[in-house]
């Protein structure tokens, strides 16, 4: 596009955002160009069409090469959102990313530099953690397209009356050329090489946002891929009690503190922990952090203050899923974790599924199905093996995503038997061993190691708090530094097992108040709104 074929406003809009990421640092007019600005002009100039190209706008910005990388991600950002990518377009993302990671690395502050030659960048963190939750997810679409790609052409090859559809012909031939695009050990090289520039002791304010949202990030591309402890491990430096305030804006704030204030990050990271902690067998850290987020939300959704953030339209979908995964926890793990309103909206939603799973029929599927993320495979396809006859229907024989199913439902058959067994000890102090393996069908050899199994299944690590003496006596590397993990068990019952006989003790309950009177303040507050709202005419 002509520099002279666009409007003023465009124009004006490039200019001002360069000004304020590149010379004046101003955090309340960058946000104000980056989270109105741009969404107003795209609704009015370009609602379903392309920005003009980096090239067109290069005069506006001195053709400063790193912005012009900001601002053509930005802008493919926002047509892959109105248009269906090709491949071309997919490629053409990976090589705009790379560009993008290579210029914001190259100009990253070294250690013998002075505060005023470090500052050459300045982000708001919603724009920082937007570019990399957006890096993911074309990463997660093209793993999935290139999949998509592979099964549609091995269906006609088996047929030789038949040949592929061009189209597909056409993205075997892209796919085949450009086989390191997206690749999994590049786009860990760049989460990883953000995260050790931007922890550096003279990174400025930039390079820090980039390296905590990166770990985000990289904690969401662990749990894609399968590797939950990964995925949990990659957080370990936004728990880190000893890690360095980060300023944003006029504020000063810890490294959870920064990710919290970024919604879409809080809720990414939450929902991927939460997934890992459940296939960790870590239920209780599960329940604790998806119960707490939903809690939040619910919060949010009855005051509208969500519907204010960009991509509000997502918050709904990925809360009933996190929901469903509660309703997968709490079922597990009978301990009582969520909050009164968050576990009568688990009930609410799920008590078919969960009655189905009382009465012994499968329904854990169903709810896993829908709660767990679109895990994908990362290995690049053969694909002139699947132009030939008898290809296997799945590259390397392997769906990714029911393999992670299958996985689940492997644990979650053993669930079965033992939610059986201690339905039982629930009614005893104590009972012959010979008199239980009975009551679950089952002889006295094949019973005893589920007595053992119970236990092992239910023992569990579970996330401490921070303290000052937690902090200097964790090592460097620990699951979460400066946090002190404990083992503990999700069992709401303790048993032990002497001469043959089991016996039983119920857990100690502390009765707690403060949830009840809460409640009712919570309740007192909605009645007060309520009233403010009504108009009396006298």
């Amino acid at each position: 596009m002509a520099d002279n074929l666009f409007p003023d406003s465009v124009k004006d809009f490039v200019f001002d955002l360069h000004d304020v990421a590149r010379r004046s640092f101003i955090p309340s007019e960058q946000h104000a160009l980056y989270i109105g600005s741009f969404r107003d002009l795209t609704a009015k100039y370009f609602p379903t069409s392309a920005w003009p190209a980096p090239e067109a706008v290069a005069s506006e910005c001195s053709n400063d090469e790193l912005f012009l990388a900001l601002y053509n991600e930005l802008t493919l950002r926002h047509l892959q959102s109105v248009k269906r990518p090709s491949v071309r377009d997919r490629i053409d993302g990976w090589h705009a990313y790379r560009r993008l990671f290579d210029f914001i690395l190259s100009e990253a502050p070294s250690e013998d530099e002075t505060k005023k030659d470090r500052d050459r960048l300045y982000l708001i963190p919603e724009w920082c953690f937007d570019i990399l939750h957006e890096f993911l997810y074309q990463f997660q679409g093209f793993c999935q397209y290139r999949t998509t790609t592979y099964c549609a052409a091995v269906k006609t090859a088996d047929d030789p009356d038949k040949s592929p559809p061009s189209h597909v012909m056409d993205a075997i031939h892209a796919l085949s050329e450009n086989r390191d695009a997206w690749a999994v050990e590049t786009v860990l090289f760049y989460l990883h090489r953000l995260i050790a520039v931007g922890l550096q002791k003279n990174a400025n304010a930039t390079y820090r946002y980039l390296a905590y949202f990166s770990s985000v990030t990289l904690s969401r591309l662990e749990c894609l891929l399968g590797d939950y402890r990964a995925s949990i491990a990659a957080l370990e430096v936004i728990y880190d009690s000893e890690a360095e305030a980060v300023a944003v804006g006029e504020d000063v704030k810890s490294p959870e503190e920064l990710v919290n204030g970024v919604f879409p990050a809080r809720l990414s990271l939450t929902y991927h922990a939460g997934v890992s902690f459940l296939m960790l067998r870590r239920y209780k850290d599960a329940a604790s952090m998806l119960g707490g987020i939903c809690l939040f939300m619910q919060r949010g959704f009855k005051t509208g203050q969500l519907r204010k953030i960009p991509g509000s339209e997502q918050f709904n979908k990925l809360f009933d899923r996190m929901i469903a995964l509660l309703a997968i926890v709490t079922h597990i793990c009978p301990t009582p974790l969520l909050d009164d309103s968050i576990a009568s909206v688990v009930r609410e939603k799920h008590v078919n599924n969960l009655s189905k799973i009382e009465s012994g029929e499968e329904g854990y599927e169903e709810l896993f199905v829908f709660a767990c993320p679109k895990f994908v495979n990362p290995a690049v396809p053969d694909y002139d093996q699947a132009l030939k006859p008898e290809a296997p229907a799945m590259p390397y024989g392997q769906d990714a995503y029911k393999l992670q199913v299958h996985h689940f439902m492997n644990e979650m058959a053993a669930h079965q038997t033992l939610r059986k067994m201690r339905s039982y000890m629930c009614l005893y102090t104590s009972i012959e061993v010979e008199k239980l393996a009975t009551f679950n069908d089952m002889k006295v050899e094949d019973f005893e190691p589920w007595l053992t199994c119970f236990k092992h299944k239910m023992h569990q690590l579970e996330r401490g708090v921070a303290t000052a003496d937690s902090a200097s006596k964790s090592p460097k590397g620990g699951a979460q530094q400066g946090k002190q993990d404990k083992l503990g068990t999700a069992m709401d019952i303790h048993y032990f097992v002497a001469r043959n006989v089991v016996h039983v003790d119920e857990a100690e309950k502390t009765r707690r108040f403060e949830n009840f009177f809460m409640k009712q303040i919570a309740n007192n507050d909605d009645v007060l709104r309520q009233m403010e709202r009504l108009r009396i005419d006298v």
